[in-house]
């Protein structure tokens, strides 16, 4: 999977994410992720390439948030409201283009067939995910109401512009299975930022296996946005379950949110401060992967809806086995993966219960299937395959 030699001539890709361009003065919010996967997409396509975003005000809760000066930002981008003629532009002068299942842009396939453009869909949330976010952002009964009428209709709009597009892409089983059969050309994909050069070498297992053994403290961690739409509040009860069943563990919390004051209080008042310890926001590849693979044996995900998440295979990579709540995001990926464990959604008890249950072998065993998995879809691997099945449609145009 070598890079690609670019001399101008090749294709022209124009990629309109579903994350907003932070505007403020002369300065772009983006998030890091999200330009390293840019740069991994120029790397891997055989022609100028151009990311085409929607303007906010409104700036991201994401952990990874960067800024930079517009003359700064490392790859060529054009900021314009997607239902201008500046934005129609960028993409009549494209050869394929990448757009997002998202509000803003379900006009642009539409778009795409006028100009003769060959375009792609990337989608990540099913109507059910969509409605189990609102249901976490949502109190109000009438509001969350009209949200669920509203969400029921933009599905309707996801589904007429997947069947006009020449493609779609799908991250993660769930929106796989809801779209794929709708469109000519889907594609399976699995989102991740660990290269191969981050995966856990698998000889270095077993010395983890036996730090485990000889402590006889299950380590458990979890990372990420502490907000109800991750479930972050259900942590302390598993913590407290495990506590009263009498396993010897350890939990990390690495992240920050609205919720992790509630939650250090809640930690308190169950007397669990000597086993629950919160390590803030962890740098991912110097910090975060390193902490993954030396001392966590089991990762805890209580997300409540089924957004396809990159912890997923990040923390598989590290040879880390997630048991979770059953959202459709990680129970297709602990089907098709054949690694970890899934409880009813929303049971902190019931995933308690099941971590409670788990052996040093089976740990062991699942440790082993995680990272085999993550080593066949890794950030390179993943890239790879979208970037050519992109590549093929613009190639078929341009015969």
């Amino acid at each position: 999977m070598n890079e690609v030699e670019r001399d101008g001539s090749g294709p022209r890709l124009v990629l309109v994410p579903m994350l907003k361009a932070f505007i403020d003065g002369d300065k772009v919010g983006l998030t890091r992720k999200f330009v390293d996967g840019i740069r991994e997409q120029e790397r891997r396509w055989a022609g100028p390439l151009q990311v085409l975003m929607h303007p906010t005000n409104v700036e991201s809760d994401n952990l990874d948030l960067v800024t930079y000066r517009r003359d700064d930002v490392p790859f060529q981008l054009a900021v314009h409201r997607l239902d201008s003629s500046a934005a129609a532009e960028v993409i009549a002068s494209s050869s394929v283009a990448s757009l997002s299942l998202d509000p803003e842009q379900n006009h642009l396939g539409a778009l795409c067939k006028r100009l003769g453009v060959p375009c792609v869909y990337v989608s990540e949330y099913t109507l059910k995910t969509r409605i189990q976010i609102a249901r976490t952002q949502v109190r109000n009964p009438l509001r969350l109401a009209r949200r669920v009428v509203w969400e029921i209709g933009q599905e309707g709009q996801y589904r007429r512009a997947v069947s006009i597009s020449d493609g779609v892409q799908c991250n993660g089983t769930p929106t796989f299975d809801a779209y794929s059969r709708l469109n000519p050309s889907p594609l399976l994909f699995f989102d991740t930022r660990t290269s191969a050069s981050q995966l856990i070498p698998e000889a270095d297992l077993a010395g983890r296996f036996a730090q485990r053994r000889a402590s006889e403290t299950l380590r458990l961690a979890f990372s990420g946005r502490l907000i109800a739409m991750k479930g972050a509040d259900h942590l302390v009860h598993v913590a407290t379950f495990l506590a009263r069943s009498g396993r010897n563990f350890s939990l990390s919390i690495c992240g920050a949110g609205a919720l992790e004051e509630s939650m250090r209080q809640a930690v308190r008042a169950q007397q669990l401060e000597d086993r629950v310890r919160f390590l803030g926001n962890l740098d991912f590849a110097s910090e975060l992967l390193p902490f993954l693979r030396r001392e966590v044996d089991l990762f805890v995900s209580c997300h409540r809806q089924g957004d396809p998440s990159c912890t997923y295979l990040e923390t598989m990579g590290c040879g880390v086995p997630i048991a979770g709540y059953d959202n459709e995001a990680w129970q297709g990926l602990a089907r098709v993966s054949g690694a970890g464990w899934s409880t009813p959604l929303n049971d902190p008890t019931a995933l308690g219960r099941k971590i409670a249950s788990l052996s040093d072998a089976d740990i062991e065993a699942q440790s082993v299937a995680s990272l085999r998995f993550a080593t066949a879809h890794t950030f390179e691997g993943e890239m790879e395959r979208r970037m050519r099945h992109l590549e093929t449609l613009a190639n078929a145009r341009r015969a």
